[in-house]
């Protein structure tokens, strides 16, 4: 476990802590938000994160940033740039010079995994436009790794390991969706209806009767605004995600209706998402013009579809379980293990959104 080390929002060793700072600079912010405490507790939990797959024979890699294509969740945003070198040729034969700033670097491992490269992981910047707030940084650093042979459950017990290496909880509680849905939301979200749904998220403040939220988003506004908040402290695995929102895993084989998908909380922070990964080039087509006919519907940029993905799941994709895990985020909760619910990104990061 790392030793915690308090961090005072920028206000050591020359990090900006005041406007009065900046009067000579034209009110421009120059300084760094997060100060050396700060950095160095950063240097030190990439080490121990780089020394914990290293004693475990997991290969760390490297993959581009830009992309021809970039993820179709509709809830997730891309952020795209032209490059004139980048010549693709679209379906209707004109050329295309938009490249995207990878939301995760999930399409490129997998296709590492398909070549052989057996467990992998990664330390990488990843992008996703709009996502601004005491949480959420648009360009931020996500560990991501790959366990070839693992299933959900036992990367769960891995993901366990590494977070309780470095902070200060004891064992995570593990709870269905179904589960924590009705213990903090008194509802079934697979027996409610559309409309129950849609009730009880106007009844939290949610109005959209222009455009009413779908099932999905009704059941991700509320564990956002009702779940979440109530799984206090400690770590919490919530497993079997409905199968609508499987995204790239694969759906439980004795039910249909939950995917192999689990999120880690811990005091209420999302910190960590994976997939019991998966393999079917077939399924996940279908899943990709799913996504696609719905931005459309919701009249949302369209983008090319991952072809390079579904040749490499085609030749094979080794049955495997992969996860994402917010550095930033568990560098705050690091920092800041009494306070997190004051804490912001700002504090553990040199330039965040407001200084770039």
């Amino acid at each position: 476990m790392i030793d915690q080390v308090p961090v005072d929002n920028g206000a050591d060793n020359g990090a900006d802590n005041g406007a009065e700072k900046d009067a000579d600079h034209g009110g421009r912010n120059w300084r760094p938000a997060a100060g050396l405490a700060a950095l160095r507790l950063r240097a030190e939990l990439l080490g121990r994160i780089r020394n914990f797959f290293r004693e475990r024979d997991v290969l760390e890699v490297e993959t581009p940033l830009l992309a021809s294509t970039t993820a179709l969740d509709l809830h997730l945003a891309s952020m795209e740039v032209r490059c004139e070198g980048h010549k693709e040729q679209t379906a209707d034969g004109r050329i295309d010079h938009r490249l995207f700033l990878q939301t995760s670097p999930e399409s490129f491992m997998k296709r590492l995994l398909a070549a052989g490269s057996g467990p992998i992981f990664q330390l990488c910047k990843a992008f996703r436009d709009g996502e601004v707030g005491p949480h959420h940084n648009p360009e931020f650093t996500l560990l991501e790794w790959y366990r070839p042979g693992f299933h959900r459950e036992t990367l769960m017990d891995e993901v366990e390991s590494l977070v309780r290496s470095l902070l200060p909880i004891g064992p995570a509680m593990r709870m269905t969706y179904r589960d924590a849905f009705c213990k903090y939301a008194e509802l079934d979200p697979f027996q409610a209806s559309l409309s129950a749904l849609q009730e009880y998220v106007g009844r939290l403040g949610f109005r959209a009767d222009a455009d009413p939220p779908d099932r999905d988003t009704c059941l991700d506004l509320i564990v956002s605004r009702v779940v979440q908040p109530a799984l206090g402290r400690g770590a919490v695995f919530l497993y079997h995600f409905p199968a609508s929102q499987a995204a790239m895993a694969r759906l439980a084989a004795d039910n249909p209706l939950v995917a192999e998908r689990f999120e880690l909380f811990v005091d209420g922070i999302e910190l960590a998402n994976g997939y019991h990964e998966l393999a079917n080039s077939r399924e996940q087509r279908h899943r990709f013009l799913a996504d696609r006919e719905k931005r459309s519907q919701r009249q949302l940029p369209d983008l090319p579809m991952d072809e390079r993905l579904l040749a490499a799941l085609e030749h094979g994709l080794p049955d495997c379980a992969g996860v994402a895990l917010g550095v930033d985020r568990l560098l705050m909760l690091l920092a800041s293990p009494h306070t997190v619910s004051a804490m912001k990104l700002d504090a553990v990061m040199a330039f965040p959104f407001s200084r770039v």
